[in-house]
This record gives C-alpha cells, sequence and structure tokens, in this order.
C-alpha cells in the first residue's frame, strides 16, 4: 500500500474505496447492517486505514486532528449537529432486536469513521493536490453520493436509493467544507457516525413523509452553511504543482 501511495495518490484512493466496496455491498446484501459479519469486516478496514495513517504519521494531512481556529467560524457545528438528527424527526424506533441492533449501531458508527477516511481524507486531499479546491470539493461530495447507489445491489429500493444519493451529495458538501475550512475529520466523522447510528433507530417506515422533509432540509441548509463556509479561510492549502 506505502508504494502505491508514494507512487498514485490517487490510484491509492480509488483503491481503498474499491476494497471497501467489493468487501461491505455483498455482506450487507446477504447479512444485513445487523450481522457481526458486517462490523467485523468495518472494524478491520478501519483498522487497516488507521494503522496506516499512525505508520506513515499522515494524522494532520487526512484530519485525525483538533480543528484548526475558532469553532464559531464553522457556526459551532450547529446545522451539522441540528441535520445529524433528522432521522428521528420521523419518530422512534428500533430497526433490530437484542444484540443484533447493537451490532448494526457499531457498524454504522464506523461506516462513518471509514467514509470520511476514504472520500474526505485520502480522495479529496489527493484531488485538492490536481484540481482548484471548488472542482475539488465537488467531485468528491458528488462521487460520495452517486457510490450510494451501490445499495441497489444490497438489495434497496429504487426510490430510496434516489433519495439517499441526492441525501448524500447534500452532506457530502457540508462534509468537505468543513473538513477544507477547519482542517479537522474528527467532527464530520463523529455526525457521520451519528446520522447513519440513527438511521437505525428511525420510524420512516411507519411516517415515510419525514423522509422527504429530511433530505429537503439537509439539501437546503447544505446549500446555505457551504455558502457560509466558503467566505471563511482555509486551513487546508491548494497544494496543486
Amino acid at each position: 500500500m506505502k508504494k502505491l501511495y508514494e507512487k498514485n495518490e490517487l490510484w491509492f484512493a480509488i483503491l481503498w474505496i474499491i476494497v471497501y466496496c467489493v468487501i461491505t455491498i455483498p455482506i450487507r446484501g446477504k447479512f444485513g447492517d445487523e450481522s457481526p459479519l458486517m462490523l467485523i469486516a468495518l472494524a478491520v478496514i478501519a483498522a487497516g486505514i488507521l494503522f496506516f495513517i499512525k505508520k506513515n504519521n499522515l494524522e494532520e494531512k487526512y484530519g485525525l486532528v483538533k480543528w484548526q481556529g475558532n469553532a464559531k467560524n464553522y457556526l459551532f457545528f450547529i446545522p451539522m449537529l441540528i441535520l445529524m438528527t433528522g432521522n428521528l424527526w420521523g419518530g422512534f424506533g428500533v430497526a433490530y432486536s437484542g444484540i443484533y441492533q447493537v451490532f448494526a449501531v457499531l457498524s454504522m458508527l464506523l461506516v462513518g469513521f471509514v467514509e470520511e477516511m476514504l472520500f474526505r481524507g485520502f480522495l479529496f486531499r489527493i484531488l485538492l493536490k490536481k484540481d482548484p479546491a471548488p472542482a475539488a470539493i465537488t467531485i468528491s461530495a458528488v462521487t460520495f453520493g452517486i457510490g450510494h447507489i451501490v445499495n441497489l445491489f444490497a438489495g434497496q429500493a429504487n426510490l430510496e436509493t434516489v433519495i439517499q444519493v441526492l441525501f448524500a451529495i447534500a452532506w457530502g458538501f457540508i462534509f468537505t467544507f468543513v473538513f477544507y475550512k477547519s482542517g479537522s475529520l474528527l467532527v464530520c466523522i463523529f455526525v457521520h457516525g451519528m446520522v447513519d447510528a440513527f438511521s437505525k433507530f428511525s420510524a420512516y417506515d411507519v411516517n415515510f413523509k419525514f423522509a422527504y422533509i429530511y433530505m429537503f432540509a439537509t439539501i437546503i441548509i447544505a446549500i446555505i452553511y457551504c455558502i457560509y463556509l466558503s467566505r471563511k479561510p482555509a486551513v487546508l492549502k491548494d497544494e496543486r504543482v
């Protein structure tokens, strides 16, 4: 992995994304998020990412550091924290019974870590070296959103997948902007993990209209929040050569 990283960071990022998809999609499709196999697979991937970063002292590059500057520059992350609860707006429910709910929640927390490291860490950082910041932000956000199309292969319904793609693109812009402006992925990892974890306590299967409310609220707030953040100085710099 290190040789590929040193030779071509873009393919390094793409390879990690492919590995993540190849391993988790079949498990999710056959066994579901509540499977201990899913939890184990995600834990192994997360450990591999963390080991590589720690071994090569890349914590600062990939945002595993406290955000720099005054938190009020990011509105104290309030827009993210409000939207984080959106999966509970339609009511509270438990997706699985007993220990399987625990497995699912832990898996979702790991998904938050893994996907932030892959799409905001590995992918965005190399795009920022090759492209202007607006292009790098857009590619990272849209790639993250479109990547959720793979849920079709896990048995998810078409309409649900479309909604999730739009929702994920909006979140992708938020997460990428926050990372770009603050230099830290820690808040993004936390919020992403909680969004996914709260989905396992959602009652949207009963009150599906709230899913649309949440989706449109996320898109609107993402636009406003990202415009606001675009006017703030960036900690991560344009690294193009």
